[in-house]
């Protein structure tokens, strides 16, 4: 419900409780980022004053205890895979994850000849999103953060 529907004479607002924590979910995703490659550099663009993503109500923590969305972003080695999945163990739930980026998605171009490179991240943590590109644009992240926003809007706490 917008604001200028909002009743001005002291009126009352009905919802469920669905709808109450699910935009109070959406409304403050709290992102650890996990910069490994190029991506990276590309996510902290999406997070400078041209694109800012503070007015989507997303904020970097530099923690995995308080935050709820983890967003990969490069290549993913087998030597970081376990790291990764320690951080992922760490956040509380509901957690979500954003894979960006070809390598973090599938391996990129290093994974024909690369015997080191994971062929995607979802093959160590299941990903809820994916955003493609090499690297993707900022633009790109801001559309993966709004389609995990949609997808939390249509969840079902209660039910689970």
């Amino acid at each position: 419900m917008s604001l200028e529907k909002l009743p001005q004479d002291g009126g009352f607002i009905v919802t469920n409780v669905d709808h109450l924590l699910n935009w109070a979910r959406l409304s403050s995703l709290w992102p650890v980022s996990f910069g490994i490659a190029c991506c990276a550099i590309e996510m902290m663009g999406a997070y400078s004053s041209n694109f800012d993503l503070d007015r989507l109500g997303v904020f970097p923590r530099p923690t995995p205890r308080q935050s709820d969305v983890i967003i990969i972003a490069g290549t993913v080695t087998f030597k970081m895979a376990e790291r990764i999945k320690r951080l992922y163990e760490q956040m509380p739930d509901p957690k979500y994850v954003i894979s960006m980026g070809s390598c973090s998605n599938c391996g990129g171009p290093y994974w024909q000849y690369g015997y080191h490179v994971v062929k995607g991240v979802d093959r160590i943590i299941p990903v809820d999103i994916y955003v493609q590109g090499c690297p993707p644009r900022p633009e790109a992240l801001i559309g993966g953060i709004l389609e995990l926003q949609n997808k939390i809007k249509g969840e079902s706490l209660l039910s689970s």
